[in-house]
């Protein structure tokens, strides 16, 4: 007799009643009748973990994503256990979790529902590698949005939409395409102005269904591992953007010639090139930090060489680019050459350092050296070797910066684009298949290279880049959006990506300006300079099979444009630099959107285009062609026209004109504007003076400068430099008052202050209570005056 041995599909499978609850401290557990058990973690008042396990079992606790540094701990918490369900309160949230079938809702202490389960967690067996496809439902209510997700080219709010994440190699992308080149699970909610976060901490290939396929319900599951996510409460969108970014962490202050202008292309060589490059940015007098050099200074496209005929003396080359005020930034992919007399391949060849396939022999892929092998950067000690690697290229050479390229893994001419799903990885113990791996691989990589860069540019702060990444890698290093291509749709993408991923916690981001692919004309190029300027990282970088797309390639009118965007941006380094001393204490996002800056205003919650810099410097940018302005959205409060000063009462959608030398950009009346002089690298000029820029309002505006030595980690040790200033304006009087904190001492000695706006004739001045004389200040009629930069309280008052 022949009997029927294929294994029953049972489809979906669902929790039944609680059989069984404990609590141990900050955990309570719920366990079913037909195994599923929920840990729900109180992380704090307003941070609840949810874990699902079925058949009684859970994967080992281990994350890439969480930070070290995660601020714990709760003021209330209570458990009732009602008839119909148990009862979580804390002094933020409570949380409903029915016996019937686990559902949990969560509602607001006034009763509020933020979040419901409609399915809830569910699992279906995976039969083609075992365990679970897990997978979880949530109700979608009318006019609820979502935002977040990372780097998405779609519009910043996804209702509507779904999202893969699973890193990807994806050069030329389009609007919508998905997936792309980083896995950020986290999404924001707003639901009736009250915001929510959730955060899906799974490293296989995961999904969210905002609202697409059934318009009352939000989903998100994943190929693999266990249903473990992060619940945030708000109401606030920044409390929640600040919890998660608390959760998976912050990076270290960049050195601030990182937040200057960079310059890159595939490929600047050979050295005449490089150094041609160099001197055409100081002849011109265009502000300029760093050059790159992407693969072709290598000998072959071997990671750590240098090609002796192209580069005969790379560091006598990066001490004379240093000379003149270049930082040097090589590229390092993770493709190692198969090839038995390169050094770097046998050194991982007699430690067992690559990835192997599921059989045994080691994973190959061809890449731009030809064949490769992969390090397994999840295994520590390989990790520790791959930073020992950087020692010649820092320690011994002085190359400034290292760029992470193609670590997805990208694999060339295989329809996955990437490694076989059945590679082993270490997983720090944990082992696993490239399915777990993937979308980590590149984070894990880019790890160990800030730990390599980090120990050999001791005493100065490291500065690396990734292409690839995962929730958490914002931790080790800036960013950018990959291979995108020189059109004004890549414009708009552009603009929403940088946006999505500063509300995803991860803020050192910017974008290829101009376009990766393709040559983009004078005008597409003049319009993007305008908008990256703004934001957090700001370089240059195009494909070499398209034409020059440096700042002069496309006449006199657009160079000259661009140069004045780049100074405005370098007189902006010290309101950039505090921008980012903001995000790494708070977690607060250096772009906003204005739906992140006023929830409450339900037309923001559409809005791609216009952004916060920063919390006081409005900007819209111009995304077509021959435009000579646009309309844009005010939002609510008052603003100054940049260029105009014209005040503008917000919350009113209106035309900006803007030519091709403007783009739209408005101040936040009351704020305090820190600038330094123009200058064609950080650290070239001694500031000798800081200006401020102050935009009277009637009402009080707090404002702050945050400086330090602009590298070194003395910072850490308290030499910084902390001012706030707290404006009050009235009616025919104004007061500033400063309060300082750190005992760095700043190496000028004067402020001079540029007012705004300021609706009366100055006629008495007092600084610290004692009136002077306008001589002794120079003042300058309305406009400015300059003072002692310790000054505590400057007094005002009209004629």
């Amino acid at each position: 007799m022949i009997t029927n041995t294929e294994i029953e599909k049972r489809g979906n499978q669902f929790p039944n009643h609680i059989v069984d609850f404990k609590q141990e401290n900050d955990k309570l557990f719920f366990t079913t009748h037909n195994g599923v058990i929920l840990e729900l973690t109180i992380l704090r008042d307003s941070a609840i973990r949810f874990r699902f396990a079925t058949e009684h079992v859970f994967e080992p606790d281990f994350s890439y994503a969480l930070s070290d540094d995660v601020n714990l701990g709760y003021n209330e918490l209570e458990v009732k256990e009602e008839i119909p369900e148990y009862v979580i309160t804390t002094s933020k949230v409570k949380v409903y979790v029915r016996k019937a079938d686990l559902k949990i809702q969560i509602e607001d202490l006034e009763g509020t529902v933020i979040l419901e389960d409609e399915l809830g967690f569910h699992w279906e067996e995976n039969y083609d590698y075992g365990g679970n496809i897990v997978k979880m439902g949530k109700v979608s209510h009318s006019g609820e949005s979502y935002y977040g997700m990372g780097d998405k080219a779609s519009h910043t709010n996804l209702k509507g939409k779904r999202v893969n994440n699973w890193v990807t190699d994806s050069y030329a992308y389009g609007k919508d395409q998905e997936p792309l080149y980083k896995s950020i699970p986290f999404y924001v909610g707003l639901k009736e102005s009250i915001a929510y976060g959730i955060f899906f901490d799974n490293s296989f290939s995961t999904y969210f269904d905002f609202a697409h396929e059934k318009r009352n319900v939000t989903s998100f599951w994943a190929d693999g591992g266990e249903m473990n996510y992060y619940f945030f409460y708000g109401p606030k969108m920044s409390q929640v953007v600040e919890a998660y970014t608390d959760l998976t962490g912050v990076p270290e202050l960049p050195p601030l010639w990182a937040l200057g202008f960079h310059q890159s292309k595939w490929s600047y060589f050979p050295e005449k090139k490089v150094k041609n490059i160099a001197s055409t940015f100081r002849k011109m007098k265009i502000p300029c930090d760093a050059i790159y050099l992407d693969i072709d200074y290598m000998e072959g496209f071997r990671c750590f060489t240098w090609d002796n005929k192209r580069f005969p003396n790379p560091k006598k080359m990066i001490e004379e680019l240093e000379e003149d005020g270049f930082k040097t930034i090589t590229m390092i992919d993770p493709g190692i050459k198969i090839d038995p007399d390169y050094w770097v391949y046998q050194q991982a060849m007699d430690n067992g350092f690559f990835c192997r396939r599921a059989d045994g022999p080691h994973f190959k892929g061809k890449v731009w050296p030809g064949e490769c092998k992969f390090p397994d950067f999840t295994d520590p000690e390989v990790r520790d070797w791959w930073a020992g690697l950087y020692k010649e290229m820092i320690a011994d050479l002085g190359v400034h910066g290292v760029w992470n390229d193609m670590n997805e893994p990208a694999v060339m001419e295989v329809p996955t684009k990437t490694a076989n799903l059945d590679v082993r990885h270490d997983y720090d113990g944990h082992p696993c298949s490239h399915r777990k791996a993937h979308n980590v691989y590149g984070m894990q990589m880019v790890r160990a290279t800030y730990n390599g860069v980090k120990k050999f540019m001791f005493p100065k702060r490291p500065f690396v880049l990734t292409r690839a990444a995962y929730a958490g890698t914002q931790r080790y290093c800036a960013t950018w959006t990959g291979d995108n291509v020189a059109t004004w749709e890549h414009l708009w993408i552009a603009n929403v990506q940088m946006q999505r991923m500063c509300m995803s916690g991860y803020s050192f981001v910017g974008s290829d300006i101009g376009g990766f692919a393709e040559q983009p004309n004078g005008e597409l190029f003049a319009r993007w300079i305008q908008l990256a300027v703004f934001h957090p990282f700001c370089r240059v970088h195009s494909s070499g099979d398209h034409g020059d797309q440096e700042p002069w390639s496309f006449g006199d009118e657009i160079t000259d444009i661009t140069r004045n965007y780049i100074e405005l941006r370098y007189q902006l380094l010290p309101y950039l630099y505090t921008m980012f001393y903001k995000y790494i204490k708070s977690g607060m996002p250096m772009l906003q959107s204005l739906v992140f800056y006023d929830q409450e205003d339900t037309q923001t919650h559409f809005r791609t285009d216009e952004f916060l810099f920063g919390e006081q410097i409005l900007v819209c940018p111009v995304q077509e062609p021959n435009a000579q302005g646009r309309r844009m959205y005010v939002p609510r409060g008052k603003w100054y026209n940049y260029w105009t000063e014209e005040v503008v009462e917000g919350g009113v959608e209106k035309w900006v004109a803007a030519d091709i030398q403007k783009i739209p950009m408005f101040i936040k009346e009351g704020s305090m504007i820190p600038k330094y002089p123009v200058q064609q690298y950080v650290g070239e000029k001694e500031i000798t003076e800081l200006a401020i820029d102050v935009y009277f309002k009637e009402g009080i505006e707090i404002s702050e400068v945050y400086e330090d030595q602009q590298d070194g980690y003395d910072y850490k040790k308290g030499r910084y430099s902390l001012r706030r200033f707290r404006l009050r304006g009235k009616e025919n009087e104004l007061i500033i008052q400063q309060f300082k904190d750190g005992n760095f001492i700043t190496p000028y000695e004067r402020i001079k202050l540029t007012f705004h706006g300021l609706p009366f004739q100055i006629g008495v001045v007092e600084l610290d209570n004692e009136q002077v004389d306008p001589k002794d200040i120079k003042l300058n009629g309305n406009n400015s005056i300059e003072v002692s930069k310790d000054f505590t309280e400057l007094h005002l008052v009209g004629k």
